[in-house]
């Protein structure tokens, strides 16, 4: 079975947990018999690791200008804000600055390179939207292109690309959503994302969530019948029968961690509050929270002001 599946990264270029899950996904589905896999991504360094798939980027593409009917592709992703200045996982203080620093002019929809290839950065910029209509022109071009069994689509970034693919080549189409804006909105959903999500959900023939709260919601916030939805979890890589490595620690006191996004979706709140009433008991005891996100500033505040930064370490965003 071939199958053509679209990422919006891949390590070792990530800024997030997406691109890792991907990765370990595909790893563990090279290993079943005669299974390939091409993986799209908007942007495509050439260092990714290609032992088992293949990478591919969007912006390699070359696209047949002339017969491109674009406005076509316009028309159905229509559901797609072309001039919104979205950007996840940003607080309303970051989203005003991005907004004064982008220019307030109509800008290119189809933004080309010498040979018909179209420019993406591959990143969460205030040119968001535009770049995930450009990549499901892309998609649409490639499913003409490659031969394939089935579309597998990760996230809401690239539903409109798994759609054109689809609608393309008229082969199934399953959506891995790894989170909802529910998710990682706290439930002040963006529209522009909203619709994007619930149009992935509504034209894909099977849906994956991470975990069955995930599924739930896509039930239920979504209106999509539950037998389409099916909950697969992320796996754990095994370490095997490596030693343990036997690394001096440079401190005596016990170290608790905190590793992920610092975002409303992970909850790095409770991790203060708890670590707050642990050091009221105990005094040998120090928190690292390993990651970055759009609530740092305001964790790092909060540990001041309940006075327990000296038992605080912020490491920032964390690579490999």
């Amino acid at each position: 079975m071939r199958v053509l599946m679209f990422g919006w990264e891949f390590p070792p270029h990530i800024s997030g947990g997406l691109g890792t899950a991907c990765y370990g996904l595909t790893n563990g589905m090279s290993s079943i018999p005669g299974l390939e896999i091409l993986f799209v991504v908007p942007k495509a360094y050439g260092d990714e690791d290609q032992k088992k798939i293949k990478v591919m980027g969007a912006g390699d593409v070359t696209m047949d200008l002339r017969n491109l009917k674009y406005g076509e592709y316009l028309r159905e992703l229509s559901y797609i804000e072309v001039d919104s200045n979205i950007v996840p996982y940003t607080s309303p203080e970051e989203y005003e600055k991005l907004v004064k620093k982008s220019e307030h002019k109509k800008k290119k929809f189809i933004h080309t390179r010498m040979g018909g290839k179209l420019v993406f950065t591959g990143k969460y910029g205030n040119n968001l939207f535009d770049e995930i209509a450009n990549y499901a022109i892309v998609a649409a071009e490639i499913a003409q292109k490659y031969d394939f069994d089935i579309i597998h689509a990760h996230d809401w970034l690239t539903y409109p690309a798994g759609i054109a693919a689809k609608r393309v080549s008229g082969k199934k189409l399953v959506i891995h959503v790894h989170a909802t804006d529910f998710d990682r909105s706290g439930g002040s959903v963006n529209p522009g994302v909203f619709e994007i999500e619930k149009a992935g959900m509504h034209i894909a023939d099977k849906i994956i969530a991470v975990s069955n709260l995930t599924r739930n919601t896509i039930i239920y916030n979504y209106g999509i019948d539950p037998e389409k939805v099916v909950t697969v979890y992320n796996a754990v890589e095994p370490i095997g029968n490596q030693e343990k490595l036997q690394l001096k620690r440079g401190i005596a006191d016990k170290v608790v961690t905190f590793l992920g996004r610092i975002t409303l979706q992970k909850g790095p709140e409770y991790f203060i509050q708890a670590a707050y009433k642990v050091l009221k008991k105990m005094d040998n005891v120090r928190f690292v929270m390993a990651g970055s996100g759009e609530l740092l500033e305001q964790m790092i505040s909060w540990t001041a002001a309940l006075g327990i930064t000296d038992r605080f370490h912020f490491t920032g965003f964390l690579k490999g």
